[in-house]
């Protein structure tokens, strides 16, 4: 079983084969229109959002499947214990979508669930984000690899899964970020995207 909680377990390959099949749904939805048929998304949300709960679950109403919104705040996540509460939920559900204030959370639910984890964005990463940004950028230019990309905004999460994103599929991206957000600080990621020499940041 396989967790989305960042890209550090996907290779270049397998990310491409996400958002291959990503555009590929998106360009034939009657042909998916029942491929979720009879599965349920719990969509857990410890932090508000917009666009992450609308784009899962309307994503997951038109496959034919069902999302299940759960409010971190009205449940007794907020009292007992994330293991335990994660492993009853799981077993009632086919796949969980978190949006966490925490990775370390996250990665205790990701221990405890019986189904896959997504991360619907943490203080460290937010790769549903940086998926959609790629099938973006390769639903307009066709291509990823040799596509050159410029980030300007503060180092966050978001920030940290698009450099890994791009990293691993052959885009070539510079970050402009005169602010880091020192929570969202992942100094193994960076190392790894800079020896991989399509990374570089600058202020100039």
């Amino acid at each position: 079983m396989m967790h989305l909680l960042n890209f550090k377990n996907l290779s270049g390959r397998e990310l491409l084969e996400i958002i291959d099949k990503a555009i590929e749904v998106k360009q034939n939805p009657e042909k998916y229109q029942k491929a979720l048929e009879g599965m349920s998304l719990a969509m857990i949300f410890q932090k508000t959002s917009t666009r992450t709960r609308v784009s899962f679950e309307v994503a997951m109403t038109q496959m034919g499947g069902h999302a299940l919104y759960i409010d971190w705040r009205t449940t007794n996540f907020t009292l007992a214990d994330i293991y335990d509460e994660t492993q009853y939920l799981s077993r009632n559900v086919d796949c969980i979508m978190a949006r966490l204030l925490k990775h370390a959370d996250l990665k205790i639910m990701a221990e405890a669930s019986k189904v896959p984890v997504i991360n619907g964005c943490d203080e460290k990463y937010h790769p549903s984000q940086a998926i959609a940004d790629l099938m973006t950028i390769k639903e307009k230019t066709g291509r990823l690899k040799g596509v050159k990309l410029v980030y300007i905004g503060i180092h966050n999460n978001v920030c940290n899964s698009l450099i890994e994103g791009c990293t691993k599929t052959g885009v070539k991206i510079t970050t402009v970020t005169p602010i880091f957000n020192e929570p969202s600080r992942d100094d193994e990621l960076l190392e790894e995207a800079r020896n991989t020499g399509l990374w570089a940041t600058t202020l100039d």
